[in-house]
């Protein structure tokens, strides 16, 4: 029997480790990502100086600030970020003939045929990680997705934690109960009350106890309280869909602004449909009012797309037909759905697509290579626009010949 050889990697503090690769400056200095202190802006990502004084993510900025009287804000660019994660993942499925990505800065490999140690490969990809892109990472080696991810915690930053096989009952024992899959808060307040607050605690309960407090999830519980987790390591599921959003610091009413906004975020979706070598033929766009109230809107194109241009004109169009000028607006996104591979039917006299495809391939080749604003309208630089517009802060495009949305 083959035993598993499970790998979980988290980018360190990931948006923080971007900006300093960015900004060497903000090196050893206590500083955010996310939004401004005056409105709703919240820490996206706080280095490691900053978490020193108990400044942590999600976090309102103004809070952090108090903490932290000279702690530094810097705006994001999750075109920046998404970027530095594409060229990490692909270093990954080069490396692993199974790789599972969670999020923007998390991953798992699945390594179990491979006859070098978990160990080894997990110290080579952290070196070459440093080495090609200059951001620090975190790793875990296990036999379980759940127990790597826990050594993974446990060993930031910049850590390599391994549990041997056999071993992961002892390793998990004396860790907080919050650390386990399925553990939220309310559920440690429940076990707290009786007496269960270390996870080997948990794993020492007897099985009818643990059913009479949590009914049919008791054994789930109890065997991840032992280590006990056989999910396997799934490759990246074909998308669904592809979106953007956007939440503004202040609420925002400028139809121009809000214009831009909408291009930013189709721009940032094309790109990613692109990357993928996907296209998709439903548009839609979510809009949030400043009372939370939240709504969706769609539209079918006539052929599957990812021009960034033709998934705007779409977006902008659906935008006209709910917004009303003056209207305040708290969120903005942009999605893509029904995905599939890039193929379009070919019309006999109307072949500006090809130039527009070579216009993008060549405007994505400039930005892997210089960074998000390295091309920009002429628009944006005409009228001034020459600064980060929200909280994605990653491009700021404008059009001003684009006519106004309909108001039908």
């Amino acid at each position: 029997m083959v035993v598993r050889k499970i790998l979980h990697v988290d980018l360190d503090a990931f948006f923080c480790s971007v900006e300093e690769k960015l900004n060497p400056g903000l090196q050893g200095k206590a500083f955010i990502v996310g939004g401004t202190p005056d409105g709703r802006g919240v820490v996206a990502s706080a280095s490691y100086e900053a978490r020193k004084f108990g400044v942590r993510s999600a976090m309102p900025t103004a809070q952090a600030l108090r903490r932290c009287p000279e702690l530094i804000i810097v705006r994001s660019r999750h075109g920046a970020y998404g970027e530095h994660s594409d060229l990490v993942m692909d270093l990954l499925r080069q490396a692993a003939p199974v790789v599972e990505q969670i999020s923007i800065d998390e991953a798992f490999l699945d390594v179990s045929d491979d006859p070098i140690s978990g160990e080894a490969i997990a110290r080579r990809l952290q070196s070459e990680i440093q080495s090609r892109h200059a951001l620090p990472t975190s790793w875990g080696v296990a036999t379980s997705k759940l127990v790597a991810k826990i050594a993974t915690e446990i060993g930031k930053p910049r850590g390599l934690i391994v549990v041997p096989p056999g071993s992961e009952a002892s390793f998990l024992a004396p860790l907080p109960v919050n650390m386990l899959w399925g553990v939220g808060p309310k559920t440690q307040q429940r076990l707290a009350q009786i007496g269960v607050v270390r996870i080997g605690d948990l794993a020492a309960m007897e099985p009818e106890r643990m059913h009479a407090v949590f009914g049919e999830r008791g054994p789930e519980l109890a065997a991840r309280a032992t280590g006990t987790d056989d999910s396997p390591v799934v490759a990246q599921r074909e998308a669904r869909s592809l979106s953007n959003e956007t939440t503004f610091a202040r609420d925002v009413a400028d139809e121009d602004r809000l214009r831009e906004t909408l291009r930013s975020l189709s721009e940032e979706v094309g790109r990613r449909l692109r990357r993928s070598e996907l296209a998709g033929r439903t548009v839609r766009i979510k809009l949030r009012w400043p009372d939370f109230k939240t709504l969706t809107r769609q539209a079918r194109l006539k052929q599957p797309t990812d021009q960034d241009g033709e998934i705007f004109n779409a977006a902008w169009e659906l935008f006209g037909g709910v917004w009303r000028g003056g209207r305040p607006v708290r969120l903005l996104g942009v999605g893509v759905s029904e995905l599939g591979p890039k193929l379009r039917q070919l019309g006999m006299f109307d072949r500006s697509w090809e130039h527009d495809e070579r216009l993008l391939d060549a405007i994505d080749a400039i930005r892997a290579k210089y960074g998000p604003r390295a091309v920009r309208r002429a628009g944006s630089l005409e009228h001034g626009h020459d600064h980060e517009r929200d909280e994605r802060g990653d491009q700021d495009p404008e059009d001003p010949a684009l006519p106004p949305p309909a108001r039908g």
